[in-house]
C-alpha cells in the first residue's frame, strides 16, 4: 500500500498536470502535423472529387435533355421532310395523270378529226365519182338518142323511159 498510497490519482498534482498538459500538446501538435493534415487533404479531394462529379453528371443531364430536344427536333424534321416528299410525290403523279390524260384526249380529238377528215375525202371522193357517172350516163343516153333518129316523139319518150329503167337497174 505504500506504493499506492504515494501514488494517488485522485488528488492533483501540479507537476503531473503540467507534464499531462505537454505531452497532450506535444501529442496534438505531432496528429496535426502528420495526421490531421492529411486526413483533412484526403477528406478535401474526396469532397472536391464528390462535387466535381456531382457537377460532371449535372452537365450530363444538361446535354441528354439537350439531345433529347435535338433528336425530337431532328425526328420532327424528318417527318416534315417525308410528308413533304411523300405529297411532292402525289403531286407529281396527279401531274403525270393529268398530263397523260390531257396527251391522251389531244391524241383522241386528233384521231378523230383525223377519221372525219378521211371520211369527208372519201364522201367527196365518192360524190365526185357518182358526179362523174352520172354525168357519163346522161352523155351516153345523149349520145344513144342522138344517134337513133326518131320521128316520132312518142317513141322518144319510150326509149328515154327504158334507158331510165335500165340506169336505175344498174
Amino acid at each position: 500500500m505504500l506504493i499506492l498510497g504515494s501514488f494517488d490519482i485522485v488528488t492533483p498534482d501540479p507537476g503531473l498536470f503540467i507534464w499531462t498538459v505537454v505531452v497532450f500538446l506535444v501529442v496534438l501538435w505531432v496528429l496535426n502535423k502528420y495526421a490531421f493534415g492529411p486526413i483533412k487533404a484526403s477528406l478535401k479531394k474526396r469532397e472536391d472529387g464528390i462535387t466535381e462529379s456531382l457537377h460532371q453528371a449535372q452537365k450530363a443531364r444538361e446535354e441528354m435533355s439537350h439531345m433529347k430536344a435535338d433528336n425530337e427536333r431532328i425526328l420532327n424534321e424528318a417527318r416534315e421532310e417525308r410528308s413533304k416528299m411523300l405529297r411532292e410525290a402525289k403531286e407529281a403523279k396527279d401531274m403525270l395523270i393529268s398530263e397523260a390524260r390531257e396527251k391522251a384526249n389531244v391524241e383522241y380529238n386528233r384521231i378523230v378529226e383525223e377519221a372525219k377528215q378521211a371520211i369527208n375525202n372519201q364522201k367527196m371522193a365518192a360524190l365526185i365519182e357518182i358526179k362523174n357517172n352520172v354525168g357519163n350516163m346522161v352523155l351516153e343516153v345523149s349520145e344513144k338518142i342522138l344517134k337513133r333518129e326518131l320521128d316520132n316523139k312518142a317513141e322518144q319518150e319510150k326509149y328515154i323511159k327504158q334507158l331510165v329503167d335500165e340506169i336505175k337497174v344498174n
